[in-house]
């Protein structure tokens, strides 16, 4: 496998899990440094041990991303640890559900604190060492970002805001030699399904996203480690996922009509002629 980051530092917010534990091996596999953040230190540990595994160095830095200063402190002990930051991933992220009219302004907050404002500062504060590098920022979208979502809008609306929080970073960094990739996944393995809306882990909490659709987070991961090497400005994936995208942005008549078939189908059978 190419060393394409030999000798480079990467940073991963959520990486003791899902796409940022895989995504942190991959780069280590490239031949980068890695950091990984989250607020689980055990999870962080067993990422640190798997990248270490491909001969690189690796520092697990526990972070809770809606904590600023601490967000800021991560970026100083990453430079102190390895010297430099030539890539920021904000991957940290979680999906608070249910109805728009059931859901509170503390999970709105909350779901935006996390999947959009932290984001953001992780950008904010990588910058003045990653403009030293003419590094790279990498954020995690979703394909949530371009179609609707019943029972899941503040999802849905926080991932609209990061795709167009990529957007404005690409166009403000035109020129300083940083680049910017929002990457928009379908579905793909993580532990979000299992993350109730207080933001907290259940293991006995059921995935329903459907299984047949569902991509490996090592493959997922492979597809974003080359995103970030071609410094792509935007890329969505899956299969399923680019369709969904490519409907939500050009037929979005079309996307409702799919989204409410179900409601519309109960209502027709709701008649009876007397």
């Amino acid at each position: 496998m190419a060393k394409i980051f030999p000798g480079k530092v990467v940073w991963i917010t959520g990486g003791g899990s899902g796409i940022g534990r895989a995504c942190a091996i991959e780069f280590a596999k490239r031949g980068a440094d890695v950091a990984v953040s989250g607020r689980r230190l055990d999870r962080l540990e067993e990422t640190c041990a798997a990248v270490r595994d491909h001969g690189v160095r690796a520092l697990a830095a526990p972070c809770d991303v809606r904590d600023e200063a601490r967000l800021e402190e991560v970026v100083g002990e990453v430079v102190g640890a390895f010297g430099r930051l030539d890539l920021a991933m904000a991957n940290a992220g979680f999906s608070a559900g249910g109805r728009i009219e059931d859901l509170t302004a503390e999970d709105w907050r909350r779901q935006f604190d996390i999947n959009v404002v932290a984001a953001a500062m992780t950008a904010r504060f990588s910058l003045p060492e990653l403009r030293k590098q003419k590094g790279r920022i990498m954020l995690v979208g979703s394909v949530a970002g371009f179609v609707p979502g019943p029972h899941f809008g503040a999802y849905h609306a926080s991932k609209h805001a990061v795709r167009a929080l990529g957007a404005t970073l690409s166009a403000e960094l035109f020129g300083s030699g940083v680049s910017c990739t929002t990457v928009h996944p379908g579905f793909v393995e993580s532990e979000i399904a299992r993350v109730d809306n207080a933001g907290q882990f259940d293991d006995a909490r059921r995935d329903k996203r459907p299984a047949s659709l569902m991509w490996t987070a090592e493959r997922a991961a492979r597809v974003m480690v080359r995103a970030a090497e071609k410094r792509k400005r935007e890329l969505v994936f899956t299969g399923h996922g680019k369709i969904a995208a490519f409907l939500g942005m050009h037929f979005p008549s079309l996307t409702y009509r799919f989204m409410t078939r179900e409601k519309a189908l109960e209502q027709a059978s709701s008649f009876r002629v007397e």
